[in-house]
């Protein structure tokens, strides 16, 4: 295995990302709504360094599936960049209703984010499994190259 296909460790960091996360998001149920504000402050600064992050592997990916997939993550991270105008938004407006209407709102998009995530984690083994059938194939050549 090559360093691009250390899939174990990079499951085990995408585990416990998700594990983060999951504390995070239950921490944050308690909480203030400025102690919320400060979160939420954290999470997009977060988000604005992936986001960067991934532009600059667009421009620095030499193939085409490389540059899709970090095209494809800056453009999910920039689609998360509003959350801050959403906050901002919500806190302007004093109608229990619209604020009702507005939570489902939220709400339907971390459930779009969730499924986004497991379409990815889906895909990611799916990628994984053919990167590892590819090198098991390659390997399997050259070693009847070597004895031929």
């Amino acid at each position: 295995m090559t360093q691009h296909t250390d899939f174990s460790t990079r499951l085990d960091d995408l585990q416990q990302r998700v594990a983060t996360a999951r504390s995070a998001v239950q921490a944050a149920a308690a909480e203030s709504e400025a102690q919320l504000r400060q979160r939420i402050d954290r999470a997009q600064a977060d988000l604005d360094q992936s986001v960067e992050n991934a532009r600059q592997e667009v421009s620095q990916a030499a193939d085409s599936a490389r540059a899709k997939w970090a095209q494809l993550k800056a453009d999910a991270a920039a689609k998360r960049s509003d959350v801050k105008a959403n906050i901002e938004k919500r806190s302007r407006r004093v109608d229990a209703k619209v604020a009702a209407d507005d939570a489902d709102w939220a709400e339907a998009d971390a459930a779009e984010a969730l499924d986004f995530a497991d379409w990815a984690v889906e895909n990611a083994q799916l990628s994984m499994l053919d990167a590892i059938h590819a090198r098991a194939y390659a390997d399997q050549l050259a070693t009847a190259a070597d004895n031929s």
